[in-house]
Formats: structure tokens, C-alpha cells, sequence
């Protein structure tokens, strides 16, 4: 297999400012059944949010600059490009950059810890699409699953012990630890690894933190209501945490690596909310962003492009 000649980030892409929030999210929702109201909902959470913008791209490129930085100090020296799904930069107009730059084999990094169809299917698929729409689009080939790296895992416990730091030294042996990742369709989980990569992930920082206490909840379910979707719900475990008399709880978002709104509002303002009505002090845990191990994680799967997959 040849050389990869530059890393291509795929992410899912967030608005960048308030009038961008409705096209944005006109993208995401089509041919899908999703209410009207739920989407100005949704809408209003992004308006909440400082500056009316997502920091989803944001802080891509940052990643995308912490690896290039990795890459030119270790090896091997390679540009770093970044990908939409949803939104500016578009795959297509960054596929359109790889080639005005002289790319031909990229390394796509899918920045979803967890697959399902949602989080792994439609992003190969959409990049298939994109390359098929450039003239002399670059070839791209895909790292291997990523959920247990041993650079993820150290990522994610570094970012739950400093939330644990914010709990009284004497209880925090007891706290409850709970992970979160998106909900999907039951269907669609049953027709793909995605529990199996929550459950293993989980255990695996668990076991990092040595916190025997932990659980997996679901987060920012969103669609039709009739729908079986993956539970139990993070407010129905936080209320149950409450319920037993903890007043105490570590909620470490696995499945994300950007602060963003299913982050900073889902979690921060409605979860947050809902716990301390009933006195249970929710301590959130960062998404990984650009934390060092991330990059670390991030710069050894390019290490180790040879055994990447083809797109198909």
C-alpha cells in the first residue's frame, strides 16, 4: 500500500454564527422525521450558546493543528485538513483545497469514537460522495476503529479525574460515574458495535481511574417519537442517582470529542438543571478537544496508516 501524503479530519460541523444555525440545521434534519418545533428547539439551544455558534469547528481545527504540530516534530511531516459533513468547510470544498495543494492519498480520521451507521456509515459514504463530485478528488483511505486506544482512554480518564477533583476528597470513592454518548434508533444500534464500543470504552477508563462505580447512559435523542431509541436517558439516571440519596455525580461525555451544544446545553444547562432540583451536584467532564493524549492518539493512527481500509 503507498504512502498517505497528508490526514483529512472528518468531522460532523456546527454553525459558526447565529444565522448560520437554521441552514445548518435545514442539512442535518432532511429526510428525516423530525417535528418543526423540535427543530426551533434545537435552534434556540444553539442561540444560547456564546456568540449564537457552535465551537464544534473551532476546535477541529485546533485538533487538526495540534496533530500537524505532532507530526512535524515526530514524524511523518504532513498537512492536516479538515472536512464537514454538515457544514462549512464542506468535504467537497476541502477535497477541491487537497487537490489545488497537490494531495493525492489522504488518511480520513473520523472523529467518532463509537460506530453505528450514523457515526461511521454515512460519514465514508459522504466522503465517497464528495470525491465523486471533484475532478481528481485524492484517494482516501480510513484509520481502524479507535475506542480503546490506549491514548483515548488515558485521554478520557485525565478529563473525568479532573472532574472527580471537584468533589469533597471523602466522597469521591462513591461517586457515581456516569458515561454518555448520543442515543440512536435501537435498530440501528442492534445493527452495528455501537454499545459494544460504549461498554468497552467505559470499562476501559473505568478501569484507568481504578472507580468501581459507573454506568452508561444516553444523551440528545432526537427524531420520531414513536421510535424505540437507545436508553436509559441521562435525566432518568441522574434522577435516580438523586432518588438513592447521592448528591454527588461525574458525567464524562465518551462519545464526543468537541465541546459543542449536545455538550453545552444538553449536559451543562438541562441535565445540570434538572440535578440540582433535586440536589445532586452534576460535575461534567470535559470533551477531550485538544487534549495532549488525544493528539497523541490521533498522531499514532497516522503512524500506523498501512493499516488503514480503502474507502469503498
Amino acid at each position: 500500500m503507498s504512502a498517505v501524503d497528508s490526514v483529512l479530519l472528518v468531522a460532523f460541523g456546527g454553525p459558526t454564527a447565529p444565522h448560520e444555525i437554521r441552514p445548518f440545521l435545514d442539512i442535518v434534519t432532511r429526510g428525516r422525521c423530525i417535528s418543526a418545533g423540535r427543530v426551533e428547539e434545537v435552534a434556540h439551544h444553539y442561540e444560547q450558546m456564546p456568540g449564537g455558534r457552535s465551537p464544534l469547528a473551532e476546535l477541529t481545527f485546533a485538533q487538526a493543528r495540534g496533530l500537524e504540530q505532532a507530526l512535524a516534530q515526530e514524524g511523518p511531516a504532513l498537512p492536516v485538513f479538515v472536512g464537514m459533513r454538515n457544514w462549512h468547510p464542506f468535504l467537497h470544498e476541502t477535497l477541491a483545497e487537497m487537490v489545488a495543494k497537490g494531495v493525492r492519498r489522504a488518511l480520513a480520521i473520523i472523529l467518532s469514537p463509537l460506530r453505528t451507521e450514523a457515526s461511521w456509515e454515512r460519514y465514508m459514504t459522504d466522503v465517497a460522495e464528495a470525491r465523486a463530485g471533484v475532478a481528481k478528488a485524492p484517494e482516501v483511505v480510513f484509520t481502524p476503529p479507535w475506542f480503546e486506544h490506549r491514548h483515548f482512554v488515558s485521554a478520557v480518564a485525565d478529563r473525568a479525574r479532573a472532574a472527580f477533583a471537584e468533589i469533597p476528597q471523602n466522597a469521591v470513592g462513591w461517586t457515581p460515574l456516569v458515561f454518555t454518548a448520543h442515543s440512536v434508533p435501537v435498530a440501528m444500534a442492534e445493527a452495528s458495535p455501537y454499545v459494544s464500543d460504549l461498554t468497552t470504552a467505559a470499562r476501559a477508563v473505568a478501569g484507568r481511574l481504578g472507580h468501581p462505580r459507573w454506568s452508561i447512559a444516553y444523551q440528545s435523542r432526537s427524531g420520531n417519537p414513536r421510535e424505540p431509541w437507545l436508553e436509559p436517558d441521562v435525566t432518568a439516571v441522574l434522577e435516580g442517582l438523586a432518588a438513592d440519596g447521592d448528591r454527588h455525580a461525574v458525567v464524562v461525555p465518551i462519545g464526543f470529542v468537541c465541546d459543542h451544544v449536545e455538550v453545552l446545553y444538553d449536559l451543562d444547562v438541562e441535565a445540570r438543571r434538572l440535578a440540582e432540583a433535586r440536589g445532586l451536584t452534576l460535575h461534567r467532564a470535559a470533551a477531550l478537544n485538544d487534549h495532549p493524549d488525544f493528539i497523541a492518539m490521533l498522531a499514532d493512527l497516522v503512524r500506523g496508516s498501512g493499516d488503514s481500509r480503502a474507502e469503498s
